[in-house]
Formats: C-alpha cells, structure tokens, sequence
C-alpha cells in the first residue's frame, strides 16, 4: 500500500513539475540559433529525422556515432540560400582509422550580406557598412563498441559576430546508435550542444566614464557595458528508424527496392518538444526519394527531397536535393554533394 501511494505521488509531482514549466516560454532563450538549422539535403529532406539512419557525413551534424557505417574516406559539401538572404554551409570530412574507430572534422557556416547602419538622425543610412556571421568547426570521434552498437563524441568551438562585437564558446555532442537486428531497426539517441554560456564582447562596448562628476580634476576613464551571459541551444534527440522493403533484415523483401521509415524526436532547452517523420525510398542504390513530415516547427511542416548516387571504379558520387515549403517566410533549398574515394 505504501509503495503504490508512492507512486502516485511520484507521478503527481512530475506531471505538477512539467505543468509548471510549461507555463513559461523558453523561447529566445538561448544564443548560436544557427546550430539548429539542420545540414545536408538528404536529412533536410526528410523532414530532419535522420538521427537513427545518419550514416554519411552529415552524421557529424546529426549523430557522431553514425559515423561507424562510413566506410571510406568520404568528403561532403553542402549549401542552402536560407531565409532573409542568409546563406548556409556546411563541410566535412570523415575518415575511418579502423575497422572499428573513425574520425570527422566538420564546419558550419551562417552568412549574409553587409547591411548600412542607420541612425535617427540618418535612417536612410550613414554610408557606413556592418555585417554578420556565425560558425561552427567540429571535430568527430566515433567508435564501434560491438557488431550492434556504437558510440560517437564531437567537439566543438563556436563563434558569433555582429559588427565589431564577437561571443566564443565551447560546446559537445555525444551520441549513440543500436542496431537491433529486428528488420533494420535502430534506436539512436543524440545530446547535442552541451556546453558553456556564450558573451558579447567588442571595442563598441568601451565607453568613458567619469567616476566622480562633481570633480572636474577628475578625467574620464574607460568603462565597458556589461552584456548578458546566452545558454547555447542544447538539444536531446531520440530517433528510431526501420527498412519497410529491402534486401536482407526487412518487413518485406525486395533486391531492388529500400524503403525506409523515420522518426525523431526533439527536446530542445529552448522551446518547446518538436517531432519529424521521415520516409527514404531508394531503387538499387542509384536514385532516391523523400519525403518528411514535421510537427510543431514555426513555419515549416513538409519537405521533399531526391538523391542521385552513381558509382564508378570504388569511387561514389552522391547529389541531393531538398525543398522545404514555408507558410510565412521564402521556400527552403537545399543542395548537397557528396564524394566517397
């Protein structure tokens, strides 16, 4: 009896708990916004659930322990001309070191246009220019600790700038990837940008200072404006996925034909939770198509993608393209090329 008013009150206390918190938005809570915008056309267009299936390049972005299924020195590209002229890139670049150890090193790159700066006086502009930028350079470890199971960390040094103000920080990600066996189901989990506060610093925020005004023997000093301390966007994603048609352990077989079903999850400290759906279908390992679903983002719900991947002397060639559709805001492509030597 005592153990199940326990329990009761254990789950009353949680569900009091989260009723609580979800009184209040998280929303613009965090700094480095940038690190949420997913890479890699093949992922994008399935929604972003990709988190259990990553097992190219991108997994440097998705899971690092996807990085086990990557068999060869592989190099990735890739672009997307994001929303409001902003421009997205991503590189990287993995490399297996054993049969059961691999390494990575990615970038992220968030670019735009310098902008005139404006003032009261002048709105129209001072004929005086600033711009704006973010990055993110990555360095993967993954390993395969059994024939099912393997682990992968990344390492990461982040930077934003606006003007001539600048934040630093250091961020890791860690993740996870078990293959079951049960008709290609794998079950991954991923924490991601784990890392310290990030702070606005620059010359702009010297100003003078006169500590004592009612001296005037008393000269100016240099004072700089404090600025507040930014959480980065940590994330925790689960994220399973399993081959619906295709050769070997699948629900229904088939020599020719892969289809694969998606589905992640996402807990982010910043907002509220967000789920995708995503379904990958490929004909013989040459030509693919996509599909994704995403539930409770601002301004997207579906996205579309296409894969072409020929292959000639070991060396293989992927090209992806995805469309992500915006209700508000410019459409979304994304462009991708991969390279496996």
């Amino acid at each position: 009896m005592k153990k199940r008013y326990f329990l009761v009150l254990s789950f009353s206390l949680i569900f009091s708990f989260n009723y609580c918190f979800a009184q209040f938005s998280k929303t613009g809570t965090a700094a480095a916004q940038f690190l949420k915008i997913g890479v890699g056309a093949r992922a994008m267009g399935l929604g972003g659930a990709f988190g259990s299936l990553a097992n190219d390049v991108s997994a440097l972005y998705w899971n690092p322990a996807g990085l086990v299924m990557v068999d060869n020195l592989t190099m990735m590209g890739s672009y997307s001309p994001w929303i409001a002229d902003i421009a997205h890139h991503f590189a990287g670049v993995a490399v297996p070191l054993s049969q059961n150890d691999f390494i990575g090193l990615s970038a992220i790159f968030l670019t735009m246009d310098d902008m005139e700066i404006t003032t009261i006086d002048r709105p129209h502009g001072t004929g005086e220019f600033f711009g704006a930028s973010d990055f993110a350079i990555g360095l993967s470890y993954a390993r395969r600790l059994t024939d099912r199971f393997s682990v992968g960390f990344t390492g990461k040094y982040i930077g934003q700038k606006i003007y001539n103000e600048e934040a630093t920080g250091l961020a890791f990600d860690i993740g996870t990837r078990l293959r079951t066996g049960f008709h290609g189901l794998i079950i991954s989990m991923n924490f991601s940008n784990i890392g310290n506060r990030m702070q606005l610093k620059g010359i702009d925020l010297l100003r003078p200072y006169d500590p004592n005004p009612g001296s005037s023997n008393n000269p100016f000093i240099d004072a700089t404006l404090n600025t507040e301390l930014w959480a980065l966007p940590t994330n925790f994603r689960i994220s399973v996925c399993m081959n619906i048609v295709g050769e070997g352990p699948s629900v229904f077989s088939s020599d020719d034909n892969l289809l694969t079903l998606i589905v992640d999850g996402n807990h982010p400290t910043d907002g509220e939770e967000k789920a995708s759906l995503g379904i990958e279908y490929q004909w013989q390992e040459l030509f693919a198509l996509r599909f994704g679903y995403m539930l409770n983002y601002d301004d997207e719900s579906l996205a579309f993608g296409v894969g072409f991947k020929p292959s000639w002397g070991g060396k293989i060639l992927a090209v992806d393209f995805a469309y992500i559709p915006s209700d508000l805001l410019n459409d979304i492509q994304i462009f991708s090329l991969s390279l496996q030597l």
